[in-house]
C-alpha cells in the first residue's frame, strides 16, 4: 500500500529515514567515515581560502558528491550482501561498478581541487 502521509508528516518521516540512513552508513562503513573526516577538513580549508563564491561551491560540492556516491555504493553493497554471501558474477558486478563510481567521484574532486588551487597559488 502506498504511503498515505502528506505534507508535514511526510517531511518529518522522510527526515527520520534520512537520519537512519546517515547513522547506518556512519556505523557500518569505514570508507564513509574516512571520507567524511577528509571532507570536513577540506571544507574548512575551502572556507578559509580566499577564492570566489563559485570556486568555493565547486570545492565543497565536489566533496559532497564523493559522500553521496559513497552512500549509494554502500546501499548497493548492502542489498547485494542481503541477497546472499556466495560468489556470483552478477553480485560482484554492481559492487565493482559502485566502487568505480566512488573512484570517479574522487578523481573529479581531485581535479576540481587541483585546478582551483593551481589557479589560486599561481
Amino acid at each position: 500500500m502506498a504511503n498515505q502521509a502528506t505534507s508535514l508528516t511526510r517531511i518529518i518521516k522522510a527526515a527520520g529515514y534520512s537520519y537512519k540512513g546517515l547513522a547506518a552508513v556512519w556505523r557500518h562503513e569505514a570508507a564513509f567515515r574516512q571520507e567524511l573526516v577528509v571532507a570536513m577538513l577540506a571544507i574548512i580549508l575551502a572556507i578559509w581560502l580566499n577564492v570566489g563564491a563559485i570556486a568555493r561551491i565547486l570545492l565543497i560540492g565536489s566533496l559532497v558528491l564523493v559522500l553521496i556516491v559513497e552512500i549509494l555504493n554502500s546501499a548497493i553493497e548492502a542489498v547485494i550482501d542481503r541477497v546472499g554471501s556466495e560468489y556470483h558474477e552478477l553480485s560482484g558486478r554492481p559492487k565493482d561498478m559502485g566502487a568505480a563510481a566512488v573512484l570517479l567521484a574522487i578523481v573529479l574532486a581531485l581535479f576540481v581541487w587541483g585546478s582551483i588551487l593551481l589557479q589560486h597559488f599561481i
